[in-house]
């Protein structure tokens, strides 16, 4: 076996034997999944029965204000003053007392009292009920059917699509978050994996071990193989991370699949009855208000059913290995001219600066995807790997994708070269603080 190859084997032993690796490998999936399970919990509306004795001295809302599946109406004649005296020892969870305005205007004014508070979703429920109604009773008395105003008031749907050079619809415009997130994703893990580099080096240095390995072994090949090395821990780290995640995910869908498939099933009833109500009158402002906010969060689902995950994550490996190279050859060559991990601050900050950049175009990207800023972005080596992959899921021309990838290895050639000259003279320097300067001097060393 070849020097290198010991180098790298030596480097994936140490790390796939290292307990902390493997704990964070099979932590990271329940760690990622636990969290999108908590936010898809906590998202979704918690039905809590409420039970509500509702007073309306006004008489508006006798006959009009509905509950739902899980908020049932009482109206009572009784005072207000006697229900709050019989409150705490009744069966209701809350009372809604709806009154005049102080000028005895029917303006209604409403108050809510509770034993144990109901949440926002609650509240938002019943005072979109609330104006409503009154928004219906107004039009009636000008003589207004509600019914004209609510057809008249049609969402628009514009499906937006890129056609591609050769003149073919080939993605909607994909999800401008989901996007994003991709972007992040790659600026993590290159940076996750392109410091184990940096410590890597930098560890060999400091316990002087790299003094014993150099004499059998070239400064060069030592930072190729430990690069290479890390590559395919991080490939077997990202591959089993990828599997336990889709296998967690699997379970995750299976226990609010039911939820999402009651609501998609009660928005395709919605969708029937708009359709057909939409040229005849008896529409109520509500299902139209429910229905258009279903109709978005199901647009969303479609949009990201168009993705062509496969050709993402393809684009995915290939970027984060072109991007994880170039970026780790700087990181090992700052980890060989220091002595600790204090005094490369100031080394950092031009290789930790282009990442925040890339990171700023990816959020550019969800406002104008097309600008110039994000277009030469997405082909500049130091930023590609962020700018591209947050573009490639809304449709990217084939040809500046490949572009931008060979951009991407023909700099890692470049920098690995660099970085190699000042490894060869930095991982034996000891005792003395490194400067610019002297890091230009180590680079036309013979």
């Amino acid at each position: 076996m070849s020097k290198v190859g010991l180098i790298i084997g030596r480097e994936i032993k140490s790390k796939l034997t290292n307990k902390t690796f493997i704990i964070m490998t099979f932590l990271t999936p329940l760690i990622f999944i636990g969290a999108l399970g908590l936010i898809f919990w906590t998202s979704m509306p918690e039905k809590i029965e409420q039970n509500l004795l509702v007073l309306d001295e006004t008489g508006l809302f006798q006959n009009t204000l509905k509950g739902n599946d899980f908020i049932s109406l009482t109206f009572s004649k009784e005072q207000i003053s006697e229900a709050q005296d019989n409150f705490q020892n009744s069966e209701y969870s809350g009372i809604l007392y709806i009154f005049k305005g102080s000028d005895g205007n029917i303006i209604p004014k409403a108050r809510l009292l509770y034993k144990k508070n109901p949440g926002l979703a609650f509240k938002t429920y019943i005072r979109t009920e609330l104006e409503r109604i009154y928004y219906e009773y107004k039009l009636k008395a000008n003589n207004i059917d509600p019914n004209i105003i609510t057809n008249a008031r049609q969402g628009l749907v514009i499906d937006m699509e890129k056609v591609d050079e050769n003149g073919e619809i080939k993605n909607s415009e994909g999800i401008q978050l989901f996007s994003f997130a991709m972007g992040l994703i790659m600026m993590i893990f290159i940076l996750m994996y392109g410091m184990m580099v940096f410590r890597s080096v930098m560890e060999e240095k400091t316990n002087r071990i790299v003094e014993v390995i150099v004499s059998s072994v070239r400064p060069f090949e030592l930072m190729i193989g430990k690069i290479i090395g890390v590559a395919l821990v991080g490939i077997i780290q990202f591959t089993v991370t990828t599997l336990l995640t889709g296998i967690l995910s699997m379970v995750l869908s299976g226990i609010f699949l039911k939820d999402i498939n009651t609501m998609k099933m009660k928005f395709d009833d919605q969708n029937a009855v708009v359709h057909k109500l939409g040229t005849n009158a008896g529409t109520h402002l509500n299902n139209t208000a429910e229905f258009k906010d279903n109709q978005k969060m199901f647009e969303t689902i479609n949009q990201l059913q168009k993705i062509n995950f496969w050709e993402v994550g393809l684009y995915f490996f290939l970027f984060f290995i072109g991007g994880y190279l170039f970026y780790s050859s700087l990181l090992a060559a700052i980890g060989s001219a220091v002595d600790s991990e204090s005094d490369s601050q100031q080394f950092m900050l031009p290789v930790m600066l282009p990442l925040m950049i890339g990171y700023f175009l990816a959020i550019k990207i969800m406002i104008s995807p097309e600008s110039n800023a994000v277009i030469i972005g997405s082909f500049i080596p130091f930023t590609s790997p962020i700018v591209m992959m947050a573009r490639i899921p809304q449709g990217v021309p084939a040809w500046q994708v490949l572009s931008s990838l060979a951009i991407l290895y023909v700099s890692f050639i470049c920098t690995t070269w660099l970085a190699g000259k000042i490894y060869r003279t930095g991982i034996l320097m000891y005792g003395k603080k490194t400067s610019w300067r002297e890091i230009g001097k180590w680079l036309f060393y013979k």
